[in-house]
């Protein structure tokens, strides 16, 4: 077995029974150049688009006005074929299946003060019929302690259970729900300090959160793609958006193996849209 074989094993491995891995350095410096470039200009050109106003100035406090976009792939040809990286297709295809589909991809911008997002599990909101939601979540920056990196409960996806969501009233946190009555403690988790150019593989059962960025200047961005299993259906909507109810969204991009589905076609009515910090996400 050669060494990147082997090494998408072992991840496989701990992401199946701690319900994360991160895979170190899994992105070449100028790839991650190249995505804080698209980065910016997504927010200096289409976020400006998006909330109706003018093309802003294009310096990084531009960049700060937002806590994320959502679907930035579908304005973004860099960030579509990022989906579809092989440094995520190696360890997906190993810990999910061999046929991998993708239905959302999100930007984080998260400036120096900007809040995290309290304990929650991402299969509440991206519902999948088989539990194989899983999360690429690419480092853009360095992500540490003190300027809100991910904080994850190491197993805490084997029951499969999704626990009950509440509104809360923690200025740490933004206002999508957070999660409660489950079994562990603050002190069951880990923080998953990681270096940009890191992905960062979780579970969409597994309980995760973000604290607020506590440096005075800076960002902590990072890219996070959703996933699944080709061979389960997804029903997935909005209640109050372009999305109506259905029992397999096909609102997909496949990024390994087959489409048993292929027959369906594809549709596109997801719209990306951007979240600001008062604003409760549809999805995680």
């Amino acid at each position: 077995m050669d060494q990147t074989a082997e090494r998408a094993d072992r991840l496989a491995a701990q992401y199946r029974e701690e319900g994360y891995c991160v895979a170190e350095g899994a992105l070449r410096p100028d790839e991650i150049t190249a995505l804080i470039d698209e980065a910016m200009r997504l927010c200096r050109e289409e976020a400006a688009k998006l909330t109706g106003g003018d093309a802003a100035r294009g310096d990084a406090h531009d960049m700060g006005r937002f806590l994320a976009i959502h679907f930035p792939h579908k304005l973004s040809a860099l960030m579509r074929e990022t989906l579809a990286h092989p440094r995520i297709v190696e360890v997906l295809t190993r810990g999910i299946g061999p046929n991998v589909k993708c239905m959302q991809s999100m930007l984080f911008i998260k400036n120096a003060g900007k809040p995290g997002q309290a304990w929650h599990q991402d299969e509440d909101f991206i519902p999948t019929r088989d539990r194989s939601l899983g999360a690429a979540w690419i480092a853009l920056d360095d992500a540490t302690i003190d300027n809100g990196c991910l904080w994850v409960i190491p197993g805490s996806q084997r029951p499969g259970i999704l626990w009950p969501l509440r509104q809360h009233q923690n200025p740490e946190y933004d206002s999508a729900p957070e999660s409660y009555d489950y079994p562990y403690r603050d002190e069951d988790a880990i923080p998953v300090e990681v270096c940009a150019g890191s992905i960062v593989f979780f579970h969409g059962h597994l309980l995760h959160k973000s604290l607020r960025n506590r440096r005075t200047s800076g960002f902590r961005r990072a890219l996070v793609n959703h996933y699944m299993s080709a061979e389960s259906l997804l029903p997935w909507w909005r209640p109050n958006g372009p999305i109506p109810p259905t029992q397999d969204l096909r609102d997909i991009i496949m990024v390994a193996g087959h489409d048993p589905y292929a027959y369906k076609g594809i549709v596109d009515v997801n719209r990306p849209y951007v979240r600001r910090e008062s604003a409760t996400p549809a999805m995680s």
